[in-house]
C-alpha cells in the first residue's frame, strides 16, 4: 500500500488523537476501549462518485470513478479478553456511538463453518447488521489470507462518507477496516487484492451483491483522476486525471439508497438470464458441473460478460429474442440456473430481462466513448456530448426500473440549468433507486450546482448536499500506542 501524503496522516494522527480521548467527553462510555500501551494501526479509506459506468460493472463493464473528499477512518487494535469488539463513532460531535461484539469462540465457529452461517449470524441480529461489514473483512482475513484473531481485537471507526447515498459509504468501511486489521497483524496485500477481499465480504457475508468497483475505488483511486476501471473482473486500465477545464461534482437526492434492495438484486439477476439465454442462442456449451457447483460456459465470444456483446451484434442477433420479462420457475426449467454466484433465480418472482441485458451492453459503449473524449480536445461539442453520454446512461437506468422521482427531477433540473449555467450532463450513480446524482460542468460551475441543490431542496424539502473535491485512495500507518 501507498505512503500517505501529508494531508492524510493529519487526517490519521487527528483520529489517533480521538482514540486517545475515547474515555471522556461524549465518548465515556467507552472508556478502556483501546489500551494506551499496545500497538495500533490506523487507515483512512474515501467514498466515491460514480462519474459512469456503474451497475454495468458486475456485467465486465469498463466504469469511471472518482474517490471523494470524505472518507472514512479505522483503527484497530489487540485485546485479550476473548471479544472482537467494534465501535463506530458518529461524525457529529453530540451523537452517541455504536457498538456490537462478536466472541472470539463464535467467530471461530463461523469461520470454520463458512460465509453462509456468517451471513445468517448478522442477519439474525438486524441491530448488530452494520457490524458485519468490519467483522465480514476480518473474517475473510482470516479465511482468506490466514489471519489470526488470538484472543481479542478491537475496532473503531468514524466516516464522513454520507450512508445510503450511493457514494459507497460501505466499500470505505471495509477497505479502512481491513488496511487497519490486515496492518496491526502484519499482513501487507496489495490494493487491487485488498479490493477483492473487500468485495467478497460484501457479497458473502453482508449479502450485497455489488460489483468491484467501489472496493476498487476507495483502495487504488487517486485524487481528481477517474478510475478507469474494466471489471473483467478488475483490470485498471489507468487513471485520467481530470482536465482543469471540467469539474464533476454529487447532489444527494435525500432518497435513500440500498445496493442490496430488491431493485437492485432483480435487476442484476435480470441481467445473468439474459446472459443465459445470449449463450444459448449462440450455441456456447454449458458446463453444469463447475468445480464451486454453479453453472459456466466456454465462451471464446464474450469471455462470459454481457458488456462483450457489442451493440450492433445485440441489435441484429439477439435483442428481439429475448423476452421483456420472464417467471423464474419457467427460466429454471428451460435454463436451470446463471452464471451468477451472488444472486439466485426464484422461482416464483417475475423478472425484467430484456432491459437489465441491454442496459450493460450499451452503457460499456457509452463509457468507452466518454473515455474518449475526455482524452481528447475537450471542445463544447465534446463536453457536450459526454453529457449527453450521460443522460443516456440515466435514462437507461430509468428503463431497468431503477429510477427514482427525485433523482429524475435533478437530473431535470440539472438539463433545464443547461450548458448556460455551465451544466453538460447529469445521471444517477451506483445501484441507482434513490442516492446520489452526478453532475458534469465547466470547472467554474460550482455556484450552479449549488443552485440546483438549494432548489431541489427547497422544492422537496430534503437532499440536496453537495459532494465536491476529491481525495486519494486508501492509505494506513502503523503506532507503537494510543
Amino acid at each position: 500500500m501507498r505512503e500517505s501524503d501529508a494531508g492524510e496522516l493529519e487526517d490519521l494522527r487527528r483520529f489517533k488523537a480521538l482514540a486517545r480521548s475515547l474515555d471522556r467527553g461524549p465518548h465515556e462510555s467507552l472508556a478502556g476501549f483501546f489500551a494506551l500501551d499496545r500497538p495500533i494501526s490506523i487507515a483512512r479509506a474515501p467514498g466515491r462518485l460514480d462519474v459512469m459506468g456503474g451497475i454495468a460493472d458486475y456485467s465486465g463493464s469498463l466504469v469511471l470513478q472518482l474517490p471523494i473528499a470524505e472518507a472514512t477512518l479505522a483503527a484497530a487494535q489487540r485485546a485479550e479478553d476473548g471479544r472482537i469488539q467494534i465501535a463506530s463513532l458518529p461524525h457529529e460531535p453530540e451523537g452517541s456511538a455504536r457498538t456490537a461484539a462478536v466472541s472470539c469462540d463464535d467467530f471461530e465457529r463461523i469461520g470454520s463453518t463458512g460465509y453462509e452461517t456468517a451471513r445468517q449470524y448478522f442477519r439474525d441480529d438486524p441491530s448488530g447488521a452494520w457490524a458485519a461489514y468490519v467483522v465480514g473483512v476480518v473474517l475473510v482475513l482470516a479465511r482468506e489470507r490466514g489471519l489470526e484473531v488470538g484472543r481479542g481485537l478491537r475496532v473503531v471507526v468514524q466516516s464522513d462518507v454520507p450512508e445510503a447515498k450511493g457514494v459507497s459509504s460501505s466499500a470505505a468501511l471495509e477497505v479502512a477496516a481491513m488496511l487497519a486489521v490486515g496492518r496491526l497483524r502484519g499482513l501487507e496485500i496489495e490494493g487491487t487484492e485488498v479490493a477483492r477481499l473487500c468485495q467478497l465480504a460484501e457479497n458473502l457475508v453482508v449479502g450485497a451483491p455489488c460489483g468491484i468497483m467501489d472496493q476498487m475505488t476507495a483502495a487504488v483511486g487517486r485524487q481528481d483522476h477517474l478510475l478507469a476501471l474494466l471489471c473483467q473482473p478488475a483490470e485498471v486500465q489507468g487513471f485520467v486525471r481530470l482536465p482543469p477545464s471540467i469539474g464533476v461534482w454529487g447532489i444527494d437526492s435525500g432518497i435513500r439508497h440500498a445496493v442490496s434492495g430488491s431493485d437492485y438484486g432483480s435487476v442484476r439477476t435480470g441481467a445473468f438470464m439474459g446472459y443465459r439465454m445470449l449463450a444459448e442462442f449462440a450455441g456456447l456449451q454449458a458446463d453444469d458441473d463447475a468445480a464451486d457447483g454453479g453453472m459456466r460456459f466456454h465462451d471464446p465470444l464474450w469471455n462470459g460478460y454481457l458488456a462483450n456483446v457489442g451493440p450492433r451484434e445485440f441489435e441484429r442477433r439477439f435483442a428481439a429474442r429475448l423476452p421483456e420479462t420472464m417467471r423464474g420457475d419457467e427460466f429454471l426449467r428451460i435454463y436451470r440456473g446463471t452464471t451468477d454466484r451472488v444472486t439466485r433465480v426464484e422461482p416464483g418472482r417475475t423478472y425484467a430481462v430484456r432491459q437489465p441485458t441491454a442496459h450493460p451492453i450499451y452503457e460499456h459503449a457509452r463509457v468507452i466513448r466518454f473515455a474518449e473524449l475526455l482524452g481528447g480536445e475537450l471542445t463544447d461539442a465534446a463536453v457536450g456530448e459526454m453529457g449527453e453520454l450521460m443522460y443516456g446512461s440515466h435514462a437507461s437506468y430509468s428503463a431497468c426500473g431503477l429510477g427514482s422521482a427525485g433523482t429524475d427531477r435533478l437530473v431535470e433540473m440539472v438539463r433545464q440549468a443547461g450548458p448556460a449555467a455551465g451544466l453538460f450532463g447529469a445521471k444517477i450513480t451506483g445501484g441507482g433507486s434513490g442516492g446520489t446524482v452526478a453532475v458534469l460542468g465547466r470547472a467554474d460551475a460550482g455556484p450552479s450546482v449549488a443552485a440546483v441543490a438549494r432548489s431541489y431542496r427547497d422544492e422537496t424539502g430534503h437532499g440536496g448536499y453537495v459532494f465536491t473535491g476529491s481525495s486519494p485512495g486508501a492509505c494506513s500507518l502503523r503506532v507503537d500506542g494510543v
